[in-house]
């Protein structure tokens, strides 16, 4: 099989135009689709994307080779499109790509055709190759460059992997998660490059296909350098005592004279290993400590996002039911669950998004400690998400501390609440703090249990690992975290209880717009709402003691609730907006949730930009407290009013000066967009 075999002459087009990088896949699926190798282009075109939002296939120099291993491929396909005019495609060189291959690998074990592809890739290392393709006059010239070059390349397949001659060796493993492209990309680019130095060297290719030119025993003994370019796990166990210098799969491609005179320069760490590790470690880029930390944060952040979206627009939907039912103005505190249906959608939609918090956790746990993480996160999680149990549900104690004595009225007074005893919920944040501490107790259990027999390996992640993790990170999160959290809350609801009172009501909407930012549905988020809706119980006890609706004393009760929702409403619309207008500024999976966040901040559910907070805070956080501070203020300075709890634009029916309020809502919402443009880093080099 050969490349043209994979390649039809429908799939291709010349001048091609394409205005952005999803019109040009669409425009290579579309291609993809005419040569009858799809049996389900939908699904396909899912792959292909879900694909590039693990990272970017635009591999610099204007090309760009997206692909899918998926089961609606019948049959093994290319497509190649050539755009003269380019397209931005978040490419790692930051260039627009102009040449297109798109590869579509059937989901079966014969991966014959793999051989094929990684041939394609690394003919597009050749630059005279590459030009010729751009500059094809014709499909038929476009195919006659390719078979040409690839049976020039079929003449010289082994030149470079030969390590019996003389002069310095260096051994390099090369892979990428989906073991297509990428992989063979860099292991050519590693090659040409010390062929041109004058140096031997033999590239392991780690593929879809297994692993291939694997290094021997006597070469690693033997090698002068040892380079490690992947973004999988590859065997590490063989390099212990070696130095090796290990890093991600593009700098294979785009920085390989660097990486060669690093590996022989004698400055690379000895690799180690670890006893009681998998003979498989996780291979890449060294990092420092922030982007360590950053990487963890996203593992639980892209496993999270999925239940803050569904669970959101799934109550988005229950307030939508009831305001068509006619119970925007009228639902109060039931408003969502007014009908069975609105109930229904309410219900499943809280669940999921009740998740979201354990969910954070575990997934943070598990990218530091792996899967003996992922309990102890959840249930740290649990515990940031609920708060501590409340003492007198326990009928041993009956909320009695003073009957207590020694260790358990100390347990009393410390890992549990009692009545009245305030907010004790962390939140998102203290999902983050719980994440980070499973995933560090977990590593050092594993560290500790080093020292036991060998016959008790089998019990330490099933028995050792979940059990005493679990019971730390819960004292942890029950004695220190969520305690201290609550005096914090405590302290927040005095300070805004005092602006009230002293008639500063501006300065009020400022103060609450502004904390209904700071965490998204955490405990300063939750401070201000519960604020709010204390605020309207409060014109509800005074309107039942003869007050009138439009009394000052009513009216600044409202205009507090007014302020918190068009606050709350502010983060997931500023940073949609941010993500049109600065797109370099956020990652292809961000940029994909900006309709969904717009749905989640007209429906009054902040947590859509709790995603893009966890991911870098230090730059988003500021942006919304000061779009949604803004807000706040005008919707105050405005005199906006709202009598409803909950709801977003479903219950504006309630708005007093409801045109002046969506004036707020936008402007907060462009000063939080602006912002992140001039102080958020472009995605690819956080």
């Amino acid at each position: 099989m050969r490349i043209i075999d994979l390649l039809d002459s429908k799939s291709i087009q010349l001048n091609a135009k394409a205005g952005s990088k999803t019109e040009a896949l669409d425009k290579l699926v579309e291609l993809m689709e005419v040569s009858g190798k799809l049996n389900n282009v939908d699904v396909y075109r899912q792959g292909v994307y879900a694909r590039e939002e693990e990272s970017t296939t635009g591999i610099g120099e204007g090309i760009a080779i997206p692909h899918c291993k998926s089961d609606a491929v019948n049959q093994p396909g290319l497509a190649a499109m050539v755009v003269p005019e380019g397209v931005e495609f978040d490419s790692l060189d930051g260039q627009p790509a102009n040449l297109f291959f798109l590869i579509a690998a059937p989901n079966t074990e014969d991966n014959v055709h793999l051989d094929v592809l990684s041939k394609l890739s690394v003919l597009l290392m050749d630059e005279n190759f590459t030009n010729s393709l751009r500059n094809a006059k014709s499909k038929e010239e476009f195919l006659k460059i390719i078979d040409a070059a690839e049976a020039d390349k079929d003449e010289s397949e082994n030149v470079g992997t030969d390590t019996a001659g003389g002069g310095k060796l260096i051994l390099a493993v090369t892979g990428c998660p989906t073991g297509i492209a990428h992989t063979y990309m860099a292991a050519e680019a590693l090659e040409k490059k010390a062929a041109e130095l004058g140096y031997q060297i033999k590239v392991e290719t780690r593929g879809s296909g297994g692993a291939k030119n694997v290094l021997t025993e006597d070469e690693i003994s033997r090698s002068d350098g040892i380079i490690v370019a992947a973004d999988t796990k590859v065997p590490m166990d063989r390099f212990v005592g070696k130095r090796v210098v290990v890093t991600k799969v593009a700098d294979g491609i785009n920085k390989a004279e660097k990486l060669i005179e690093e590996s022989l320069a004698g400055t690379a760490p000895i690799y180690e290993g670890g006893a009681g590790d998998s003979e498989e470690s996780s291979s890449g880029e060294k990092e420092s400590f922030g982007h360590s930390v950053y990487k963890h944060l996203m593992s639980g952040v892209s496993h999270m996002l999925p239940f803050v979206i569904g669970g959101g627009i799934m109550t988005a939907i229950a307030f939508l039911i009831d305001t068509i039912c006619g119970y925007g103005a009228s639902g109060g505190g039931d408003f969502g669950s007014c009908t069975p249906l609105s109930a229904l959608f309410k219900y499943i939609g809280g669940l999921a998004m009740g998740m979201m918090v354990p969910v954070l956790a575990g997934y943070i746990a598990y990218s530091i400690a792996d899967r003996p993480g992922l309990a102890v996160g959840f249930t740290g999680g649990l515990i940031a998400a609920n708060g501590n149990a409340l003492l007198s549900g326990f009928k041993v104690f009956g909320g009695n501390v003073d009957s207590l004595g020694g260790f358990s009225k100390f347990i009393a007074n410390f890992a549990f609440v009692g009545e009245n005893g305030g907010n004790t919920i962390s939140g998102f944040l203290g999902g983050i703090v719980a994440g980070f501490l499973a995933g560090f107790i977990v590593l050092g259990l594993k560290k500790l249990c080093n020292k036991l027999p060998d016959a008790l390996d089998g019990i330490k992640p099933t028995l050792i690992y979940p059990l005493v993790g679990i019971f730390v990170i819960g004292v942890l999160m029950c004695m220190i975290f969520n305690p201290l959290i609550g005096l914090i809350n405590t302290g927040l609801s005095n300070m805004l209880t005092g602006i009230s009172d002293a008639g500063m009501i501006t300065v009020l909407g400022l103060i609450l717009g502004a904390m209904m930012a700071i965490d998204m549905g955490g405990p300063i988020n939750k401070a201000a709402y519960v604020f709010g809706t204390g605020m309207l119980a409060t014109a509800t006890q005074m309107m039942n003691q003869g007050a009138q609706a439009t009394d000052p004393a009513v009216q600044a009760c409202y205009m507090a609730m007014a302020a918190i929702m068009v606050g709350g409403m502010v983060p997931p619309v500023g940073i949609a907006v941010a993500c049109k207008l600065f797109p370099k500024k956020f990652t292809q999976a961000e940029r994909g949730s900006a309709v969904s966040n717009v749905v989640m901040g007209c429906s009054f559910i902040t947590e859509g930009a709790i995603p893009f907070a966890a991911s870098d805070p230090l730059h988003v956080i500021p942006c919304t407290m000061a779009g949604a501070g803004v807000a706040g203020f005008l919707s105050a300075l405005f005199g906006c009013t709202l009598m409803a709890p909950h709801g977003g634009v479903f219950v504006f029916a309630t708005v007093g000066q409801p045109i002046l309020y969506i004036v707020a809502w936008l402007v907060g919402s462009a000063v939080t967009a602006v912002m992140l443009g001039f102080i958020k880093k472009e995605a690819e080099k956080r």
